[in-house]
């Protein structure tokens, strides 16, 4: 099957090479970036994916499939996270060609997976004489969407851009409550298949189930999963914008804390939460009285503080944290979060990997992990369950919480707090990616998610997704905001991930099923 019908007097045109179409598949991977934020062009990401399948179908073997998926892996994710290079070069101290290759390292290897979704796409069209249709709706929506799913836990995961970030504001935005952000980017996928088809004689029915599918999106946007539970809290998100030079400077600690202290006693809210590591040293390293002066003051304004700072257990295990200050009598201990999906390189450093670190001047260690189900903190009429900067990148892990606690008959959280410190990466693309990162944890659990950041993106974000306010990035500054907390459950709290992978398999089944139909077909004749 041809995607175009040719003139059969024009002149034959020379195949594209496969340089050509890795070169073509990079641009595009490229290009997808802008589907992000701070960007935003999403319809921009459906058509990479639909050149990248273009491409994909034109290779003549699996290896070149392969190749070309691989480029498009790389373009991707070197345009999408070259922020990286800052926090190597700039604050770790590698020289600069170093930190280039790192993150052309890291692309590479990122790269690997669309490499061996398309790979392997390409070896189920030859295994089972696939048609076009067939391989645009089936086969290459579900193997991309499978292998994004397993980049994002092999090896501990890294979904950064996964594709259905790139529309937490578009009509399939409606579908996130159920699938997810996988499930959400695989039905980007299916589109990009859909579209691909309109170079084929089935365009008709492609463009109408293109149709259908945002207009049913737009639809279950109108869906109300969740409600409001107890009574609004008052909240102060602190943004101490300290650079990042200085911040585990032994000089400048004190000044830090200082800072903070009077920041968070300025003035009263039921929630007061404070960046990760807005506190660098450990409790018994602070000044005398640091942390019972901040009980007093929670106790006197009836506030609870939420202090990002590391924390050492009985086995002097570092780990990195929040602490919560609730003006509890003396004795009774803090509440504490631990974080427990840790950073690569940042929080553990992985087998093997030593010298890469020591290649810069990163204050790194290996930190202990806290617990995978976490108890919330309880902030007046409202439960709220924090996550520490990359862990909120994990929905599973999130909605895993939130649904373990249902299943118990408890309570589930009604707010979601994540606090950061991404001065690593500079005033960058990093801050506005993460935020929209976030706002897709509200999508998926129909709770509002509050934000507390080092120099961004501190700000409040409804169950709807929608960024009510926010600071400006790289300033100091608090944002005061009142915010309802959430009950119930979305289909994606209950079911995870296990919805996406579900279709998936189906689609491949399916096509599997087409094709052995197929065989029998020219077989029979």
């Amino acid at each position: 099957m041809r995607f175009r019908r040719q003139d059969p007097n024009a002149p034959a045109r020379a195949p594209k090479s496969t340089w050509a179409r890795m070169l073509t598949a990079a641009v595009a991977g490229a290009v997808a970036v802008l589907a992000f934020a701070p960007f935003g062009y999403w319809p921009l990401q459906i058509a990479s994916l639909g050149v990248l399948f273009y491409q994909v179908l034109r290779a003549s073997d699996i290896k070149k499939s392969a190749l070309v998926g691989w480029a498009y892996g790389f373009g991707w994710c070197a345009a999408g996270t070259h922020w990286l290079y800052i926090s190597m070069h700039r604050y770790g101290d590698m020289a600069a060609p170093l930190a280039v290759i790192a993150v052309a390292l890291l692309a590479l290897l990122m790269a690997i997976y669309v490499a061996l979704a398309m790979g392997a796409a390409s070896w189920l069209r030859q295994r089972w004489t696939l048609s076009i249709p067939v391989m645009a709706l089936l086969v290459l929506p579900a193997m991309w969407t499978l292998f994004e799913w397993t980049r994002g836990w092999l090896f501990t995961g890294f979904p950064w851009l996964a594709t259905g970030y790139a529309h937490n504001a578009s009509p399939l935005a409606g579908f996130v409550p159920i699938v997810g952000s996988y499930g959400t980017g695989w039905l980007a996928a299916l589109s990009a298949g859909a579209l691909l088809l309109t170079m084929h004689r089935t365009r008709w029915p492609a463009l109408a189930g293109v149709v259908a599918l945002y207009a049913a999106g737009f639809a279950l946007q109108g869906v109300a999963w969740t409600h409001a539970v107890g009574r609004p809290i008052s909240v102060r998100l602190l943004q101490g914008n300290v650079p990042q030079q200085e911040k585990f400077d032994p000089g400048f600690v004190l000044g830090a804390l200082n800072m903070y202290q009077k920041a968070i006693t300025a003035a009263p809210a039921d929630l007061i939460a404070t960046p990760e590591t807005a506190v660098t040293v450990l409790p018994h390293q602070l000044p005398p009285g640091y942390l019972d002066n901040l009980a007093s003051y929670a106790q006197g304004t009836g506030s609870t503080i939420l202090l990002g700072m590391p924390v050492l257990d009985e086995q002097q295990q570092f780990y990195n944290a929040a602490l919560g200050i609730t003006g509890q009598p003396a004795g009774v201990p803090y509440y504490q979060y631990r974080k427990h999906h840790l950073v690569p390189f940042g929080e553990f450093v992985p087998p093997g990997l030593h010298w890469f670190v020591a290649m810069m001047a990163i204050p790194l260690g290996d930190m202990g992990r806290g617990a995978e189900v976490q108890p919330p903190l309880a902030v007046r009429d409202q439960l709220v369950l924090p996550n520490i900067c990359y862990e909120d990148l994990f929905g599973e892990e999130i909605a895993g919480q939130l649904a373990s606690a249902h299943r118990a008959g408890r309570q589930s959280a009604s707010v979601l707090l994540n606090i950061s410190n991404l001065a690593w990466f500079g005033d960058s693309i990093a801050i506005p990616q993460h935020l929209q990162i976030s706002q897709m944890r509200s999508l998926e659990t129909g709770r509002p998610m509050l934000r507390a950041t080092n120099t961004g993106a501190t700000a409040v974000i409804d169950g709807k997704g929608v960024v009510l306010s926010q600071l400006a990035p790289v300033t100091q500054g608090a944002l005061a905001a009142s915010v309802q907390g959430m009950g119930g459950m979305t289909p994606y709290i209950l079911y995870g991930n296990k919805l996406m992978l579900a279709l998936t398999v189906l689609a491949l089944a399916a096509a599997v099923l087409l094709g052995r139909a197929g065989q029998r077909r020219g077989a029979g004749q």
